[in-house]
């Protein structure tokens, strides 16, 4: 479980780093492709928020009930629900513009910015704080147990997994062809 989550922030960061790319350049005055931002915000809101999220949670509920360190879980469902919202008010926006509604592109930036940061420094600290915990205290038959209750969760990654599905069409040909690492 915790390989997967590590190999979903791999893809999560270069995803944020394209969206650093966008919006330098639209701080530079660049045109950039509003839709591809658009399809990597909807990613972020289908995938992460909807099932890798929710498997950090379920892995952290089971932690503190057996390890019992309620502060660091509070903090880690408070980022999860800070980055809900703050994709859903940078989706808002950009189904404006997309819809030819006239955005400040002041806001845009600002909110392209906040929400890049938010992610990375979220990533962060699970990968210095929260994840070393879960690796240095859980069992094998502790990460079995997770992964039961984890099931009903998993779904295959509708952007890098192999499955060949079809959501993330322009996007999955956009990262084909552009160098982001």
């Amino acid at each position: 479980m915790l390989a997967r989550l590590m190999h979903d922030h791999k893809h999560i960061a270069k995803l944020l780093t394209i969206l650093s790319i966008k919006c330098n350049k639209l701080t530079a005055g660049e045109q950039i492709n509003y839709n591809v931002v658009r399809d990597i915000v909807e990613y972020m809101q289908s995938y992460a928020e909807h099932s890798h999220h929710p498997l950090e949670d379920i892995i952290s509920e089971f932690y503190i009930s057996k390890f019992s360190s309620p502060s660091s879980a509070d903090l880690l469902l408070a980022e999860h629900e800070a980055l809900s919202h703050a994709s859903t008010s940078l989706m808002a926006t950009l189904n404006l513009i997309l819809n030819d509604v006239v955005v400040p592109k002041e806001q845009l930036v600002l909110e392209l910015q906040s929400y890049v940061q938010l992610q990375r420094n979220h990533m962060e600290y699970e990968e210095s704080s929260i994840f070393p915990k879960w690796r240095k205290t859980m069992s094998d038959s502790d990460w079995y147990a997770v992964s039961s209750m984890c099931n009903e969760r998993l779904i295959d990654d509708p952007l890098f997994a192999e499955s060949g599905a079809v959501l993330f069409e322009e996007l999955r040909e956009y990262l084909a062809t552009t160098d982001t690492d």
